[in-house]
């Protein structure tokens, strides 16, 4: 069996060396050094990457769950007790439903599984409010940057325990959720709203100013999880100038070329305006050319 192997050097000197593989059957297995990771969630928090993609406007354009997976990507790379809780709370969760499913489940059988539930939804609550309190003046900051101050942007969390606990939660929730035969209410309906100038960024927000607000959500992160962590993330821009015109372009680069934003990939398929981007860099930089899987360096 074969590993594909990537090391990566941390700030401290030390060196990783991560591997991947996949049986024919789809079993993965993984390895750090020599030894198999037993669950994969060991992983996470080794290695901080902040990656900027196209697929990131779901963050904007889809349901709640793809922004409720970034506060949880985020989270569970700087604090192995987030992790813990939202993944004890989601067990929970799952077990919660399927009792909801018996019409003859007891009271009392619920109200256990609310206890149980409540430590672990209110560690999430807090610590998800905290990240978007810490996270949203930065964002601020760097669209401001980006847009050289045209607008003006927001981002707020929204969560059914705002002022209510668990327990009074599913007690105001029992009766639907007997109807319904599932948990009506929690964290796994956390939300984040975008705004830009007081407006629904889905609605009002151009594609530029979309992405614009993208790449700040991205810096941001990449700022708190460097401060968080104590070490500077790699830094993956892919497809990144797509629907951005020359100037905030140009703003982008000026931020992560005199930041201190450490190793940065960047993609693009077209290679005249990445030599064009490469060139405005005052950094050293490599060129890698792919095409058909294969690699070569120019």
């Amino acid at each position: 069996m074969k590993y594909p192997s990537g090391f990566y050097q941390m700030d401290s000197g030390t060196e990783e060396k991560i591997s991947a593989s996949v049986r024919r059957g789809g079993e993965k297995t993984f390895r750090r050094g020599a030894k198999n990771y037993t669950r994969f969630s060991e992983h996470i928090g080794l290695l901080p990457v902040v990656m900027v993609s196209p697929l990131d406007a779901g963050l904007i354009n889809d349901t709640g769950e793809e922004r409720r997976k970034y506060l949880n990507f985020i989270l569970s790379q700087t604090d192995r007790s987030y992790l813990q809780h939202i993944q004890a709370y989601n067990q929970l969760l799952l077990q919660r439903n399927r009792l909801l499913k018996d019409e003859r489940v007891p009271a009392l059988l619920l109200e256990t599984f609310s206890e149980r539930m409540a430590p672990h939804a209110e560690y999430v609550h807090a610590s998800r409010r905290d990240l978007c309190d810490r996270l949203r003046p930065m964002v601020q900051e760097f669209y401001a940057r980006l847009s050289q101050g045209r607008e003006s942007v927001d981002l707020s969390y929204r969560s059914d325990l705002d002022g209510m606990t668990l327990g009074e939660l599913f007690a105001r929730e029992a009766d639907k959720e007997r109807v319904l035969h599932y948990t009506t209410a929690g964290i796994q309906r956390d939300d984040l709203q975008f705004r830009l100038d007081g407006h629904p960024l889905r609605r009002c927000g151009s594609q530029g100013q979309q992405k614009s607000f993208l790449l700040a959500m991205k810096l941001a992160q990449f700022r708190f999880v460097r401060d968080i962590y104590g070490q500077t993330p790699i830094l993956l821009l892919d497809d990144v100038f797509d629907k951005l015109d020359m100037q905030r372009v140009e703003d982008l680069l000026s931020l992560v070329s005199t930041l201190d934003f450490g190793q940065i990939f960047l993609t693009d398929s077209n290679k005249v305006r990445l030599d064009e981007v490469a060139r405005r860099i005052e950094a050293p930089c490599c060129h890698f050319h792919v095409e058909s899987g294969n690699i070569t360096a120019e």
